[in-house]
């Protein structure tokens, strides 16, 4: 996995972990609706780097 993207994906999850749980906190559901769905695309990009590697090999 490429450095850069690798810190995009943990990037896109912690933010939107964060962002989960602020709205989970706060009572606002779009938030912790947007939280779940930036964690989700963090996963999809980390998941996509993975298979890229694995093809390498």
């Amino acid at each position: 996995m490429s450095g850069n993207e690798k810190m995009k994906a943990k990037g896109e999850q912690v933010k939107g972990a964060v962002k989960e749980n602020t709205g989970r906190a706060l009572g606002n559901e779009r938030m912790a609706g947007e939280g779940r769905a930036e964690h989700a695309k963090g996963d999809a990009r980390e998941a996509k780097e993975r298979t890229k590697d694995a093809f390498k090999r």
